[in-house]
């Protein structure tokens, strides 16, 4: 009888103490030693790559229900895994909005038996479900309450500081917040120049971005709540963040850390817009500064794929978004690569950053009784991304064409060998995460 389900073997592993040359052993679907030896059903032989704990995307929009065009729950994830992705959080702004138990629980079951990896779903805060949020953050397979103070419409935009304090009031998990400020946005339309989408940083400035993190700071401050705040494009935010750690973490993305307006918006006109605004080179090197300094704690893709036509129209006619879960760890290998950042701190804001952040059950780390979760990576493979590679059903990407060193070679959850060399398993088996209920209050 064997030991083990599953060894993977020769491979060095990024242990919590740092990179190990062991053997794993998993059964049942959780690491059961490192360091095994023994018989096993199945035997992966990882010589020459990089065994990662499992990469979270905490921050994708995978479009279904009402957009399918543009993503579903089975396309997303299958790219997110082709990546070398293990888990993700879905955001709320589909059609419906995810804004109720019911909008949850139907999400849930279309992912059963579609989604290649394991999910959870956020719900969306309006001014209308504010008193019950408290009730619906806890609901299974959810992910917390998202905010979105900008940039949406509809019954997602919740932009006064009276309705932001009424939905801080309700509940006790970490708040995930989009901070632009609607009103300055608002004000400053005719800053957006037809046919220009050069002028999207310029309509949605550093000023918008800083006050509105300005203020959830200050509502999340005198509520007693924890935030999170998303994809963080400007410097002076990270200065700021970094004086309210207690109550504030962010997440950095991999776009605002490889694209520069003066470049982007020249070659890829508005296929490089989305919301926050990729915004210059100056601003780039900002964020890798506070990066270093340890500010951000995640990174999230904030995949959001718009399809060819729809992003071809005139500016600003054209869609705010782009496709990224399955370039997140790609592009962060190139830089890594290149010597921009660690694979410790890229192990941290990919998964013990995510685990630590929303108090993931069993996940974000390689330790014994955690999930068999693991990303596995070739840190010398030399590729370029391909349009034939994609699996989003946007079908582009703002990075075709680009060469880079590290690819993702498998993506193993919780012991079941998903994705290999671009192949993917029989059946999507993606499972809802769990959390810890200790840090609901």
């Amino acid at each position: 009888m064997a030991n083990y389900d599953l060894i993977l073997k020769n491979g060095t592993v990024w242990t919590p103490g740092g990179p190990v040359e062991a053997d794993i052993g998993v059964r049942d679907g959780r690491i059961a030693a490192i360091g095994a030896s023994g018989d096993a059903g199945e035997t992966i032989d990882c010589a020459g790559l990089t065994i990662l704990p499992g990469v979270i995307d905490s921050q994708v929009h995978f479009r279904e229900p009402g957009l399918e065009a543009k993503e579903d729950l089975e396309s997303g994830s299958r790219a997110a895994v082709l990546g070398g992705v293990t888990a993700v959080f879905e955001m709320p702004n589909t059609k419906p909005n995810t804004d109720s138990e019911e909008a949850v629980r139907d999400k849930l079951a279309r992912a059963k038996g579609r989604m290649w990896c394991d999910h959870a779903f956020y719900v969306g805060a309006t001014s209308a479900n504010a008193e019950r949020l408290a009730e619906l953050e806890r609901l299974p397979g959810t992910a917390g309450v998202k905010i979105f103070m900008g940039a949406s419409t509809g019954d997602l935009l919740v932009s006064e500081d009276t309705e932001l304090a009424r939905v801080l009031a309700s509940g006790h998990r970490r708040v995930a917040i989009h901070a632009e400020d609607e009103a300055r946005m608002q004000a400053r339309l005719n800053e957006r120049i037809e046919g220009d989408p050069a002028s999207h940083p310029v309509w949605r400035d550093d000023e918008s971005a800083l006050l509105a993190t300005r203020r959830i700071l200050r509502l999340a401050r005198e509520a007693k709540r924890r935030i999170h705040i998303l994809h963080v494009t400007t410097p002076a935010e990270l200065e700021l963040i970094a004086e309210h750690k207690d109550i504030a973490t962010c997440e950095v993305t991999p776009q605002h850390l490889t694209l520069a307006g003066e470049e982007a918006y020249p070659r890829l006109g508005s296929y490089a817009q989305m919301n926050p605004p990729i915004r210059s080179a100056a601003h780039r090197e900002g964020l890798w500064h506070w990066l270093n300094q340890g500010v951000p704690d995640v990174l999230g893709s904030d995949h959001a794929p718009h399809l060819k036509e729809e992003k071809a129209k005139p500016y600003p006619a054209s869609p705010s978004g782009m496709p990224g879960v399955q370039t997140l760890l790609p592009l962060m290998l190139d830089h890594v690569a290149k010597g921009r950042l660690t694979l410790q701190r890229l192990v941290e804001l990919t998964s013990a950053g995510p685990q630590r952040v929303f108090g993931l059950t069993a996940k974000g780390r390689i330790a014994a009784g955690y999930d068999a979760d693991f990303s596995i990576v070739d840190l010398k493979a030399q590729w370029t991304v391909e349009e034939s590679w994609l699996a989003s059903k946007c079908g582009w990407s703002p990075f075709t064409g680009m060469a880079l060193t590290g690819k993702p070679v498998g993506t193993i959850i919780r012991g079941r060998r998903v994705m290999w060399e671009a192949t993917l398993a029989n059946q999507a088996e993606g499972q809802p995460l769990r959390f810890d209920p200790l840090l609901w209050g």
